[in-house]
C-alpha cells in the first residue's frame, strides 16, 4: 500500500473509532493535505451523532430549540392572528440579548383550511391543485405582491391592515424567546414609501461591530439608502450614513441587479450615497466596508467616523461574470485577520477576495448549480462560512484557500429546516440564530451534546467586548 493510501486509511480509522466523521476537523484536513485530490474526495463525509449514528441530521449537528422565540401572537390580545414578516436580521449580542429584524407582521396562515382552486397551464389546460399543498411552505414572506413590503417592486398589491402591518420591526430577545425590547418607536424611520409605487424601506441586517465598547446597533436600511446606528438600549439615533432616498447616478441609469434603471430617481454624489447596500465589515481601527449592493456593484470604504475613503468595483454581466473586480447582487462581505476582504459577489455564484484597498487576489466559484449566497461570517478561528438562501439551502464551511470544508441544511417547513436564510449569529454559548427571509421566521439551533466542534459555526470577533 502507497504511503498516501496509508495515510488516508488511518485517517479513516481513527474517525470510525472516535464515533464521529467531520469534514473539515483538523484531523481530517491534515490527511486530505497528503493525499491526492482523489484520497481527498474519499474522506469527505459528514458529522455522525455518535449517540444515534442512523440519525438523518436535519439540523447538522445542532438541534433547534421550540419555540424559540416566542411567536407575536403571544405579544399581546391585538397580535392576534399575525405572525413574523419576511425575518431579514438577527444578531446575538449575547445569551440572552438577540437582535431581531422583520419587515412588519403578515396573517397568520399555519392552520389554513384546504381548498382546490383551478390554474390554467400555458396551453390552456385547467388543473386543480389543493392549496395549501402537502408538506410546503404556505407562502413566501418575503418575494409576491403580498408578501411583507419593501421588496423594490412597483407590483406589490398588499394593503396595511389586511395583508400586512408594519410593527415591530426591531425586537430584542432573551434565550427562553421573550421579548425584552420592542423598538417600536423606529418604525415609522423603516416604512416603505408608496409600497405600490416604490416599495422601499426595510431592515435589510443589523449588526454591531466587534472592536465597539458601546455596542452601538447598525441597521442597514437598503430601502432608503441609508445605514442607522443606535445606541445599544435603541433610546437615540446617533448616525445616519448616506442620503436619503438617494443614489448613485450610475445605479440610477442601469442597476447591477436586475440591468434596469434603479426606481430610486434621485441621485447624488458616489461618495455620499449607497445602490441598495447589503452589509458591513470592520477592521480593528474602526474602518469599514460597506458591500454596495443589490442595484450598485461595488465596495465602499469609510473611516470610523463614517467619511467615505474609496471604492471599487464595476457592474458585470449577471450570472456570467468572472472578470475580477466586477459584480452583481454584492450581497455579503467579511474581513480576515490579514485584512483581506471577501466579498459576496451572488449573482455570479463566487466569493472575490480583496485586500483592504480594493486589490484583487483570488476567486472562490461556487459552481454552476443554483448557488444563492445570502451571508457570509468569518469567524474568530479564520474559517467562513455561509448561508444558501434560495439555491441550495445550506450552510457552508470554507477555510481561506476557498476550500469547502463541510456543509449541512435542510429545506423544509418543519422546525429545524432553511429556507432563506438571509442572516445568522452565534452566542458566547455556541447557539446559532438564523433569520429566514423568505420562510418568515426566526430560529435558534442548540449544538447537539457530543457534537464534533469543527462542525459548528464558529464564534465570531468579540475584540472590544464579551457581552
Amino acid at each position: 500500500m502507497s504511503t498516501r493510501h496509508t495515510t488516508l486509511a488511518l485517517s479513516m480509522l481513527a474517525g470510525a473509532l472516535a464515533g464521529t466523521l467531520a469534514c473539515g476537523s483538523s484531523q481530517t484536513q491534515a490527511a486530505g493535505g497528503a493525499a491526492s485530490q482523489e484520497g481527498a474526495q474519499e474522506q469527505a463525509g459528514q458529522w455522525v451523532d455518535p449517540s444515534n449514528p442512523s440519525d438523518e441530521l436535519v439540523a447538522g449537528p445542532y438541534e433547534v430549540v421550540p419555540d424559540w422565540p416566542k411567536p407575536p401572537s403571544t405579544w399581546g390580545p391585538d397580535e392576534k392572528g399575525w405572525t413574523w414578516g419576511a425575518v431579514q436580521g438577527v444578531f446575538a449580542q449575547n445569551p440572552n440579548r438577540i437582535f431581531v429584524a422583520m419587515r412588519g407582521e403578515l396573517p397568520d396562515v399555519s392552520r389554513l383550511k384546504q381548498k382546490v382552486v383551478e390554474v390554467e397551464t400555458e396551453e390552456g389546460r385547467t388543473v386543480h391543485l389543493t392549496v395549501p399543498g402537502v408538506g410546503m411552505y404556505v407562502r413566501n414572506a418575503s418575494v409576491g405582491p403580498y408578501a411583507s413590503p419593501g421588496e423594490a417592486t412597483d407590483q406589490y398589491l398588499g394593503e396595511e391592515g389586511k395583508d400586512y402591518r408594519w410593527r415591530h420591526v426591531i425586537s430584542v430577545f432573551d434565550g427562553q424567546g421573550n421579548r425584552l425590547e420592542s423598538w417600536d418607536q423606529w418604525d415609522s424611520l423603516f416604512r416603505p414609501e408608496n409600497p405600490k409605487v416604490l416599495a422601499q424601506g426595510r431592515v435589510h441586517k443589523i449588526l454591531i461591530s466587534p472592536y465597539d465598547p458601546q455596542k452601538r446597533v447598525w441597521a442597514i436600511d437598503d430601502g432608503h439608502q441609508v445605514i442607522r446606528i443606535f445606541s445599544n438600549d435603541g433610546k437615540q439615533l446617533l448616525q445616519t450614513i448616506g442620503t436619503l432616498n438617494t443614489t448613485t447616478e450610475r445605479n440610477a441609469k442601469m442597476t447591477g441587479n436586475t440591468g434596469r434603471p434603479s426606481l430610486t430617481r434621485k441621485t447624488g454624489p458616489a461618495s455620499e450615497t449607497f445602490g441598495r447596500q447589503t452589509d458591513i465589515a470592520w477592521l480593528p481601527d474602526g474602518t469599514f466596508f460597506v458591500a454596495d449592493g443589490y442595484e450598485e456593484t461595488r465596495v465602499m470604504k469609510f473611516d470610523s467616523n463614517g467619511k467615505f475613503l474609496m471604492e471599487w468595483g464595476e457592474r458585470g454581466e449577471a450570472g456570467k461574470e468572472r472578470r475580477p473586480g466586477y459584480f452583481n447582487t454584492v450581497h455579503g462581505i467579511a474581513v480576515d485577520a490579514d485584512r483581506r476582504v471577501y466579498v459576496n459577489d451572488r449573482s455570479n455564484r463566487r466569493i472575490q477576495v480583496f485586500d483592504e484597498n480594493g486589490k484583487f487576489l483570488k476567486e472562490w466559484y461556487l459552481g454552476d448549480g443554483p448557488a444563492a449566497t445570502y451571508h457570509i461570517y468569518m469567524t474568530a478561528d479564520q474559517q467562513l462560512w455561509a448561508s444558501d438562501g434560495h439555491g441550495n439551502f445550506k450552510f457552508y464551511k470554507f477555510d481561506l484557500t476557498g476550500r469547502l470544508l463541510h456543509t449541512w441544511g435542510t429545506m423544509t417547513p418543519a422546525p429545524g429546516g432553511l429556507w432563506g436564510t438571509h442572516q445568522f449569529s452565534v452566542d458566547q454559548e455556541g447557539n446559532l440564530y438564523t433569520a429566514e427571509v423568505w420562510g418568515g421566521r426566526p430560529q435558534k439551533f442548540r449544538p447537539r451534546k457530543g457534537a464534533d466542534p469543527s462542525v459548528l459555526v464558529g464564534q465570531p470577533v468579540r475584540a472590544a467586548w464579551k457581552e
